[in-house]
């Protein structure tokens, strides 16, 4: 007999579907899969075996040939083992078969005693199902606030005789409406915290309110690595289409993801031995990488010069086109990557040039090859460099506190600089400053002759490149936005400037 079960495949972070066929014929007992199956859906024979006879079932002694179609895509994952039972009981008469196999799909791993594990991406694989049409989606118990989140009809199930019994006519078991909220948006950490590094504090504010990327740069112990931590805390939350996509990603990559949407953004910080498929992504299991674990996010690089140069030189195309296309043999994925980059770095190899106090024992030449770690082109696309010195004691010990307001303080100026662009954005498909096109920075940037003048000044002096002084706009934009004014003034490019701090020191060599 032949049995039709539906089910979905994930490819990157998108769902594609999948049609598990099954043919009982008579002859020597065997069991084959095709359709271009990897080494754990080949291992599905072990599970769904062991799951139907442990789950009060016979397991047929036919020969059994499943196929995955379309048979050219490549099937990863443990998720088809509850479609490869199904479609057991379905062709052995165990279960019947009429109606449900055309109306719903279904995701699942089998334990060998038949009870259900959750798998990776299903908040995919629902969006896919919804897509086409299918009534509902039959995922694991874990699985199903992240599946109902999509707003498909879930039904979540704990093992494979629960299902079996549901498509008999049992009852099914739906998710409560509450419980996708999970992840609520407090990080634990506060502006407030910090204290003095009032220019630290504003370069992290214009960063949050434009989306700009932002480079801090001191000697050990300044506080770059709180400040980074904290720069989540202004950012305005997450909106349900965001959580979506950032949920999607962290489904297909987590380990075990049993959340529901994510409501806070995500903020990474890999180490700096992390590899280059690591923080790009790809891989054998074409897994996102921590740029991608970071969308909608803050990607936070401490000890920046301390990265592999080819690790940084790949960061380069996500930080343009926020995006990662990974090639792989058989085929190419993409992974969103739109994150905001927050690094950090010591000035020289030593730390403790520019310190107050400790000397610095690095010559030079040594100061000037640590700093050439970073590329020209990677620099060119952060918008802000911010220099930071060591705290003065009055400041550490909390007699001088000018300047510690609340992270919701910050963040309500932020909001108000966002809603501002989003006004003035509305009609195209970006929604800070840091996303205008470069075509497109002349009509939301516009100066006047004074201001023209001072940018062909700034520009001489420093020798910034065409990104650079593109960059240089929108960081000025930004703040205009931050002070509620409608134009670009030459004071906004003035203090734009101050937040270049390599390019200044670089001349001045």
């Amino acid at each position: 007999m032949l049995s039709r079960i539906h089910s979905v495949g994930v490819r990157g972070v998108e769902g594609y579907p999948v049609l598990v066929e099954l043919d009982m014929a008579n002859g020597l007992p065997g069991y084959t899969t095709v359709g271009l199956p990897d080494s754990a859906v080949r291992e599905s024979r072990e599970r769904v075996t062991s799951a139907v006879r442990n789950s009060g079932y016979k397991f047929p002694p036919r020969k059994i040939t499943v196929n995955l179609a379309p048979a050219q895509a490549r099937k990863e994952g443990t998720h088809f083992d509850l479609p490869i039972a199904l479609a057991v009981l379905s062709a052995s008469g165990q279960l019947s078969s009429e109606g449900w196999p055309a109306r719903w799909c279904f995701v699942g791993e089998l334990a060998l005693d038949g009870t259900l594990r959750p798998v990776r991406g299903v908040l995919a694989m629902a969006a896919l199902a919804k897509e086409k049409g299918f009534e509902a989606i039959v995922v694991p118990a874990e699985n199903a606030a992240e599946a109902r989140a999509i707003g498909l009809k879930t039904l979540a199930c704990s093992s494979l005789r629960q299902v079996a019994g549901l498509l008999a006519g049992g009852p099914g078991v739906e998710p409560a409406a509450e419980a996708f909220v999970e992840n609520a948006p407090d990080y634990g950490v506060d502006f407030s915290d910090v204290k003095g590094q009032g220019l630290a504090k504003r370069a992290l504010e214009i960063a949050a309110a434009g989306g700009h990327n932002i480079l801090l740069i001191g000697p050990p112990g300044v506080g770059k690595s709180m400040l980074a931590r904290r720069l989540v805390t202004i950012l305005p939350p997450l909106t349900h289409g965001e959580s979506v996509e950032v949920t999607r990603v962290h489904s297909v990559g987590a380990m075990r993801w049993t959340g529901g949407l994510i409501l806070r953004r995500p903020f990474r910080a890999p180490h700096h031995t992390a590899s280059t498929v690591s923080l790009i992504g790809g891989g054998p299991a074409g897994r996102p990488g921590e740029a991608s674990l970071a969308h909608g996010g803050v990607l936070f690089l401490d000890e920046l010069a301390e990265f592999g140069r080819q690790s940084l030189e790949a960061l380069r195309q996500p930080l343009e086109d926020f995006k990662v296309s990974v090639a792989r043999a058989r085929e190419s994925v993409e992974f969103p990557a739109r994150f905001q980059l927050v690094a950090a770095t010591n000035p020289c190899a030593c730390g403790w040039r520019g310190h107050k106090t400790r000397e610095c024992v690095c010559t030079p030449p040594g100061v000037a090859k640590y700093i050439a770690r970073l590329s020209g082109p990677l620099l060119d696309r952060i918008d802000l460099q911010v220099e930071m010195a060591p705290l003065d004691f009055s400041e550490w010990s909390g007699k001088d506190l000018g300047g510690q307001e609340p992270s919701a303080k910050i963040a309500a100026r932020v909001s108000a600089a966002r809603a501002r662009q989003a006004a003035r954005l509305k009609s195209f498909d970006f929604a800070v400053n840091a996303y205008i096109p470069a075509r497109d920075l002349k009509a939301h940037c516009a100066l006047d002759e004074g201001g023209l003048a001072l940018l062909e000044t700034i520009a001489a002096r420093l020798s910034l490149s065409a990104r650079s002084l593109d960059r240089l706009l929108r960081v000025s934009r930004t703040i205009a936005d931050l002070s509620g004014d409608a134009a670009v003034r030459a004071n906004h490019l003035t203090e734009a400037v101050q937040f270049r701090s390599l390019d200044r020191s670089r001349t001045q060599v």
